[in-house]
């Protein structure tokens, strides 16, 4: 049987910190470490954490370099074969979900890493559906990505091929999955069911200025691959942007 670490990365998150570790305490699946890497809050973060976790929990409080950084060091101190990556403003789907994604990995043992979807809410009011779809080569460049709260992986695919990337502040995230996915071929599995609730307003989209740089450092992970097309990458990632809205 599998362990799982699940990391959460927090900043002055009182409004929803609590939301997010019932969601993880309320798992059918036990064998859980929950990770707590906190950026040196200054409300009442802390204090809601130490009151809420379970006794098989780490926390750490500290200045770090950004979201990123604070996953790096969340994986680094993980003991568990399957990491999940549980922000303080998301919460998992239903309380089954922990449970689910282990049995998949138990029933492929090959398997390096799960993905699945998304539901984004805003007061409890479901605003966007982020269906994954299936991978297959080239997808990044058409506009394709995972969310990645549910982008699921072994640690041991980290430890071999990397972990986020610093220099990038806003696509850390899309370029640890194009390169598992596209550059290292990992063996992987769509999990097609929602797996993460977010609440609406992460870092990259919290504005305008936050959503330019995130295109420019998207832009910049994919403009070494020779078949990149920008009026074809931004042509078809408005339209998968567009089809979650309206469904």
């Amino acid at each position: 049987m599998f362990t799982a670490s699940i990391i959460t990365t927090s900043l002055n998150s009182e409004k929803t910190i609590k939301d997010t570790i019932n969601s993880v305490n309320q798992q059918t699946f036990k064998n859980i470490e929950h990770i707590f890497i906190d950026g040196n809050s200054i409300d009442n973060t802390i204090k809601i954490i130490k009151d809420n976790k379970q006794k098989n929990s780490i926390l750490i409080s500290e200045k770090d370099n950004g979201i990123y950084d604070a996953m790096n060091k969340g994986i680094k101190l993980s003991k568990g074969e399957i990491i999940f990556i549980l922000n303080s403003d998301d919460t998992f789907y239903n309380n089954s979900i922990v449970q689910n994604v282990i049995n998949i990995f138990t029933k492929n043992i090959d398997l390096e890493l799960i993905y699945g979807n998304l539901i984004y809410t805003k007061d409890k009011d479901v605003v966007r559906k982020w269906k994954s779809g299936n991978f297959k080569p080239g997808s990044f460049l058409k506009g394709w990505c995972p969310p990645h709260p549910s982008f699921i992986v072994k640690k041991r695919i980290y430890e071999k091929y990397g972990l986020f990337n610093l220099s990038y502040k806003f696509a850390a995230d899309l370029e640890i999955m194009y390169r598992f996915l596209e550059k290292f071929k990992c063996k992987h599995y769509y999990f097609d069911e929602y797996i993460i609730d977010m609440k609406i307003g992460g870092v990259s989209n919290k504005n305008l200025i936050n959503i330019i740089k995130q295109n420019y450092e998207n832009i910049k992970i994919f403009n070494n691959d020779e078949d990149f097309n920008l009026l074809k990458f931004l042509y078809y990632k408005f339209k998968h942007r567009y089809n979650q809205f309206i469904k």
